[in-house]
């Protein structure tokens, strides 16, 4: 392995070789030759910027001021191509450095009294494609020629979000509620269409393992000839933790006779279940039913009936009970 003297002296044997070459006659002739032919080359390259050349550039469009109830059915094209001639050296500017403002569109301006398709000539929006290039600078021409839009004047109604989507929270987490902010929205289309939409659906989304209250700002999925307002929502989705809880739950008979009545041994089971934090003290033995029927018992053949729930709270699951079967009496009645 090279130690710190052995780096020093490859350093000082390297540093004097370059020395010794530089100081060569060879060496000398060389960076002659380099400077003059980055002199020849300058001088051509100006040269040849100084000839005119043609381009084409892309610039943005802009359609604003489009009412809630307008819904185009055919989106406008988001940019014009541009074919210009200049001196190379001003095209160049324009390729390193020039940015160019999107040219806007006035809803307003365009629009009639009657759904319809609306034209727009390029020798209508040309100024304002001409104002931002350099007054020696000639347009030849814009591509497409004509910006056109179909719209509608659409019918509207409110409905709910929902998401659309793949959510799984991680080990031992679970979600127990999702937020929509707003949870409906307005939406705007044709009465054919609109009688259709029953809700208005999130684009998709998936995530896995969520550990934690998740906040995201989520565009809506709207169709051709459909517009949402506002079109993006907020969803929240609190996270919970499970955590397990035993509570006791009575046998209860149903449809007995007057002069019958049920005898279970034991008389109530252990019901132990999965439940969020938040929800623990909420959820009590109330919230559970064990119903036993009278007809059920008949049919058994046996003096064991397998425990089941008949009514379980929203929030709860991995349900068990113990025991999860109880012997059984049927015991008739006697009256004095």
């Amino acid at each position: 392995m090279f130690g710190r003297r052995d780096i020093r002296q490859l350093y000082l044997k390297t540093t004097i070789r370059i020395k010794d070459f530089l100081l060569t006659e060879k060496s000398r002739e060389f960076f002659v030759f380099l400077f003059f032919f980055f002199v020849a080359a300058g001088f051509w390259l100006l040269q040849t910027l100084n000839n005119d050349y043609e381009t084409e550039f892309s610039v943005p469009v802009k359609l604003r001021g489009i009412p809630d109830n307008v819904v185009l059915i055919s989106e406008p094209a988001s940019e014009v191509h541009v074919k210009v001639k200049d001196k190379g050296t001003v095209l160049l500017n324009y390729m390193l450095g020039k940015s160019f403002y999107p040219v806007t569109i006035d809803f307003a301006d365009y629009a009639t009294d009657r759904d319809g398709v609306v034209q727009i000539y390029s020798s209508q929006y040309k100024m304002k494609v001409q104002n931002q290039l350099k007054s020696s600078t000639r347009l030849l021409s814009i591509v497409p020629d004509t910006l056109e839009y179909v719209y509608s004047k659409g019918a509207a109604k409110r409905v709910p979000v929902r998401l659309n989507g793949e959510l799984k929270a991680g080990r031992q987490y679970y979600f127990p509620d999702t937020i929509f902010r707003p949870d409906s929205v307005d939406v705007f289309a044709t009465q054919e269409v609109l009688d259709t939409i029953t809700a208005a659906y999130t684009r998709w989304l998936q995530l896995a393992d969520v550990a934690d209250t998740l906040v995201r700002h989520v565009a809506l999925a709207s169709g051709k000839g459909v517009k949402f307002v506002p079109a993006a929502i907020e969803m929240t989705l609190p996270v919970d933790i499970y955590t397990e809880k035993t509570v006791e739950v009575p046998l209860v008979g149903v449809g007995f006779p007057p002069d019958k009545v049920l005898r279970t041994f034991p008389s109530k089971v252990k019901v132990t279940f999965q439940v969020g934090v938040g929800h623990f003290r909420q959820v009590t033995e109330d919230d559970f039913r064990i119903d036993v029927p009278y007809e059920e018992l008949l049919r058994l053949g046996t003096d064991k009936y397998e425990v089941r729930l008949s009514q379980i709270p929203a929030g709860v699951n991995r349900v068990r009970f113990s025991p999860s079967q109880v012997d059984f009496l049927i015991e008739q009645l006697t009256y004095e």
